[in-house]
């Protein structure tokens, strides 16, 4: 069976579904983030929550309640830049978690070149890796949550990592926009919103593994795992849109959400 990959305003390819096998998927995802990943996906990060969502808008992090002598950990911390602004922002203590030691290298190095402090861990995000329990005032995640096998064993993880009423906020491709595609002028459906089967995509010389959860998917392993939801963040900011207002994929932004925010607190 297939499943459309859909990235920007068009169908990008088939690709096949799969049956999930952790552990495979773990092995694929990080050979990808380890060789070709970075370079054929770019890397999102902080003021950017993802396209056409900006901090400078929303003020998650740097607002009144934001870093700001906090301790704070990043889930899937990629190449170090959102954790360079936080500590810009004035964070306590830096951590960051990645699955791929190869980006913890560029990690390390680049703020090391910062003179920026913090502590680094290799491990899936839904693995119990040795981090403090009760110890964080925020967690955040710019693109990444979308990459775990087991998104409510990530949650609880993320959930025993904060304090109480500490904030987990995390950005990922909004589920509706892998489900639309620009095909002859006109926006079509490619794929149910309803269909959350996991796909292999092959890019480059590697493949990954990933599935379109919905937001109600989210939003609901959020709750089963000791959160309250507090904003849920669709609108595009404006300023961004409108320097890519004119292309497919700001096409598709003005019509329906390609990104989303969730902001929430442990209870």
């Amino acid at each position: 069976m297939t499943h459309k990959s859909v990235i920007g305003g068009g169908r990008a390819a088939d690709v096949e579904k799969v049956g999930l096998d952790s552990l495979a998927a773990h092995e694929m995802n990080t050979a990808f983030w380890n060789t070709v990943g970075s370079d054929l996906l770019g890397a999102t990060s902080l003021p950017r929550w993802g396209a056409f969502l900006s901090e400078k808008k929303l003020h998650l992090l740097d607002g009144a309640d934001g870093v700001r002598k906090k301790r704070v950990l990043e889930i899937g911390c990629g190449n170090g830049r959102s954790l360079k602004y936080a500590a810009e922002k004035g964070a306590a203590e830096l951590w960051g978690m990645d699955i791929s030691s190869m980006q913890l290298e560029r990690t390390k190095e680049y703020l090391d070149s910062c003179g920026v402090e913090a502590k680094l861990v290799c491990s899936p995000m839904e693995n119990d890796c040795g981090i403090p329990e009760g110890y964080f005032d925020i967690v955040y995640s710019v693109y990444a949550i979308g990459w775990t096998t087991d998104l409510d064993e990530t949650f609880r993880q993320i959930n025993s990592y904060l304090r109480k009423g500490g904030i987990f906020i995390f950005s990922w491709s909004h589920p509706i926009h892998k489900c639309v595609s620009q095909e002859e002028g006109k926006f079509v459906f490619s794929n149910s919103y309803f269909d959350e089967s996991w796909y292999s995509v092959p890019m480059g010389d590697e493949n990954f593994m990933l599935s379109n959860r919905k937001m109600s998917t989210y939003i609901n392993a959020l709750a089963r795992n000791g959160f309250l939801t507090e904003q849920l963040i669709e609108e595009n900011d404006d300023g961004l849109f409108l320097e890519d207002c004119d292309s497919p994929f700001g096409k598709k932004a003005e019509m329906l959400p390609v990104t989303f925010v969730i902001e929430a607190r442990k209870l």
